[in-house]
C-alpha cells in the first residue's frame, strides 16, 4: 500500500466533494482517530492510521485489503466511486433521496429512479450533483446523480429520471468476482 499521489488525491476528492460537500475535511480528521486514504492495485482504501502503520509488516504482494475501499481508479485513470463508500457517504451526505418501496428493488437492480418512484427529496438539491438513496425506513441503499433540481422535480413527468444510478447494495450479488 502506498499513499496516493498529489493528482490522485484530488480525482478522489473531486469525486468525495460531490456528494459530501465541505464534509471531506471531517472525513480524514476526524475527532476519534485519524484516518488516511492508500492505494493498493489501483483501489483506493479508506483506512485508520494506527491500523495502517501496523500493516507495514506484511508484504504488499500478501496484502489483500486493508480498511474500507471508497473506489478505484480505472484502465483510463478516472476514478470511480464503489459501493463499498457508501457507508462513509452516508455519514457525511450533503443531499439525500428517499425511494418508496414499489421503487426499492428497480433501484437495487440498477435501473435508474424515475419520478413516480421518488418519496423525498433534501431541499435545494441542484441538478447533477451527488445524491445517497435511502428507503423510506432511512437504510442506505446506493448513491447516485440528480437528473433535475428539486424544483425541476416536482414539475416533471412521472416517467422522467429523476437520479441517474450509481452504485447500490445488489452490486455484492451482481459483481461480487470484481469487489
Amino acid at each position: 500500500m502506498r499513499p496516493l499521489t498529489e493528482d490522485e488525491t484530488r480525482m478522489v476528492f473531486e469525486k468525495l466533494h460531490k456528494f459530501i460537500g465541505k464534509n471531506i475535511k471531517s472525513l480524514i480528521d476526524r475527532p476519534d482517530e485519524a484516518y488516511c486514504l492508500r492505494l493498493q492495485k489501483n483501489r483506493v482504501f479508506y483506512v485508520r492510521e494506527e491500523l495502517m502503520r501496523r500493516a507495514t509488516n506484511i508484504a504488499r504482494d500478501k496484502l489483500i485489503a486493508l480498511g474500507t475501499c471508497i473506489g478505484k481508479f480505472t484502465h483510463t485513470g478516472k476514478f470511480r466511486l464503489t459501493i463499498g463508500c457508501l457507508d462513509v457517504l452516508s455519514q457525511y451526505a450533503k443531499y439525500k433521496v428517499w425511494v418508496k418501496p414499489s421503487a426499492e428493488m428497480s433501484f437495487l437492480y440498477g435501473n435508474h429512479i424515475v419520478k413516480n418512484g421518488l418519496g423525498r427529496i433534501t431541499e435545494n438539491t441542484p441538478g447533477y450533483t451527488g445524491v445517497v438513496i435511502y428507503s423510506m425506513a432511512d437504510v442506505p441503499l446506493g448513491f447516485g446523480v440528480t437528473a433535475k433540481s428539486t424544483s425541476e422535480c416536482r414539475a416533471a413527468d412521472p416517467n422522467a429520471i429523476v437520479v441517474f444510478h450509481q452504485a447500490d447494495c445488489g452490486e455484492y450479488l451482481r459483481a461480487e468476482d470484481e469487489l
